[in-house]
């Protein structure tokens, strides 16, 4: 169950536990990989729970002693708040293909950044949205498109506030939890069901840590289906994503899952799925990886395209 790609050498900047799970599928695609990370702490618990070693220092010093000629590409897994700074240093270093851990940035003044950059460089940047491989989506695609695409859909980010909040994060990425965490579901939805050309977004709501806490808008995408959306933080909820085709309506709930209704039908049944690299590894990374170090951008989200629809999350996030 491994692809090889030996001749492949990869910078993995980040020693934490996202870095761990690149790190798992990297061993399985047989990468060389060299990993830094910023504490010796952190470099000696990578090594305990991987077998890896883990260089610490920090990015910063690493780099006066390396060159990015040495590289194939830099898998960047760092925390939300480094996200940005560290892929503009790689590219002011001259890495040219750059997988960097969702949402790229803190905000989308970050973001906006980060693509005139990167397309000043001529370099691939790619944002890892790891739910776009889920096997759950990739059969979604397969009926989606043999019923002759979206025709509507709609999508709930609900977190739950109460867990949320005693969590330590650094400074700020609370206060953008819709941009750092909800996006994994709202870029799913736009992903499959296209990005929107017309919104109306309301917000109401505040948590202590968050600016807005319930959500709720509308709009027509560019493939032309009409779209909907709400999320309470302070309510029950979970994530969900719903996509209507003129023969089916499929349901991600979780959306790990693919829940499948037919035309003429009240019966809700679930799909089968060929999901083994989801088991095995985290889900949706194994495909995400491979994709990238073989050059397979398809299903990937670009900088530019993120710096693009971060006005849209901002809209959503504050209401028109």
């Amino acid at each position: 169950m491994s692809d090889n790609i030996n001749s492949t050498k990869i910078l993995l900047v980040g020693a934490g536990p996202m870095a761990m799970d690149y790190m798992k599928v990297l061993s399985a695609l047989n990468a060389h990989v060299t990993v830094v990370g910023r504490s010796e702490k952190s470099a000696i618990e990578f090594e305990a729970k991987t077998g890896h070693i883990a260089i610490a220092g920090g990015l910063d010093l690493f780099l006066e002693q390396h060159l990015a000629s040495e590289y194939s590409a830099a898998i960047i897994a760092v925390g939300v708040e480094q996200l940005a700074a560290t892929t503009a240093l790689l590219l002011e270093k001259g890495f040219l293909k750059i997988m960097v851990e969702k949402p790229a940035g803190m905000n989308s003044d970050e973001i906006q950044k980060l693509a005139i950059l990167a397309k000043q460089k001529n370099a691939d940047v790619l944002v890892a949205y790891n739910r776009r491989f889920y096997a759950s989506v990739i059969k979604a695609q397969e009926i989606i498109e043999a019923d002759g695409g979206i025709t509507s859909f709609n999508f709930e980010f609900t977190e739950w506030a109460h867990v949320i909040e005693p969590l330590t994060k650094a400074p700020g990425v609370k206060e953008k939890w819709l941009l750092a965490n909800s996006t994994h579901v709202i870029d799913l939805a736009f992903f499959l069901g296209g990005n929107p050309v017309k919104i109306s977004s309301y917000a109401a709501g505040k948590l202590n840590w968050h600016n807005r806490s319930i959500f709720s808008g509308a709009g027509i995408s560019d493939k032309g289906a009409l779209f909907s959306y709400q999320a309470n933080w302070e309510a029950p909820g979970r994530w969900v994503i719903e996509v209507l085709t003129p023969k089916s309506r499929l349901l991600f709930k979780p959306m790990e899952e693919l829940q499948i209704q037919l035309k003429g039908s009240v019966a809700i049944n679930k799909v089968e799925l060929n999901n083994e690299y989801d088991i095995a590894y985290k889900p949706g990374l194994y495909l995400q990886t491979r994709h990238f170090l073989q050059g397979e951008y398809d299903n990937f989200k670009t900088i530019q395209e993120q710096a693009k629809i971060s006005l849209i999350y901002d809209q959503i996030a504050a209401g028109n």
